[in-house]
């Protein structure tokens, strides 16, 4: 198992979701994304469900993939760059420095200002940062949008040590977001 999930943060639910887990289906009834057991190269692990937020966790070459579709009850308006989202995703972001202090690890780096970036037709709010660790420096990029009404975030993470870079994550990326998106 890669990078930050270690930290016990595999399964952390976004800012304000319901405690009390559950299998997560393989389609999720509100966005009709469907989970399979393979899915651009990566392979299902396993999936919970939190009150509003559906939680999926792929492997992908030695990386974890995890997506959370979560809503709190709300409309989520499409896209990226809405007030609703940029708020999540800093709250989010915020939310896992502080699990990452928590948890021991050091020296957090990350951009001041997240960006965009885009996976096939849809544009994400994205930050890559990272930790240092007893094995080395772990890296995570977190992706963010509005989707169909829900807030759609995905982080994938991985490890120096194991040899990766953020090419070979955005690699990942490039082919799990479109085959999930399709």
């Amino acid at each position: 198992m890669a990078a930050l999930a270690c930290a016990g943060l595999a399964f952390t639910a976004p800012a304000g979701a319901q405690t009390g887990t559950a299998p997560a289906p393989t389609v999720h009834a509100g966005t009709r994304l469907n989970f399979p057991p393979t899915l651009g190269g990566a392979i299902y692990e396993q999936g919970q469900s939190h009150g509003t937020t559906a939680t999926y966790m792929y492997a992908a070459n030695k990386m974890q993939i995890y997506v959370y579709v979560f809503n709190d009850d709300r409309r989520i308006p499409p896209g990226s760059e809405t007030p609703t989202l940029m708020a999540e995703f800093a709250s989010d972001l915020d939310q896992t420095a502080v699990q990452l202090k928590t948890a021991g690890y050091g020296q957090i780096e990350r951009p001041a200002v997240p960006s965009t970036c885009a996976y096939g037709n849809t544009t994400f709010r994205c930050i890559a940062y990272s930790v240092n660790s007893t094995g080395g420096r772990l890296y995570s990029k977190m992706l963010m949008t509005g989707y169909h009404d829900y807030f759609l975030k995905i982080r994938i993470d991985w490890a120096q040590a194991a040899g990766q870079s953020q090419a070979d994550a955005d690699r990942a990326l490039e082919s799990f977001i479109p085959a999930l998106l399709h």
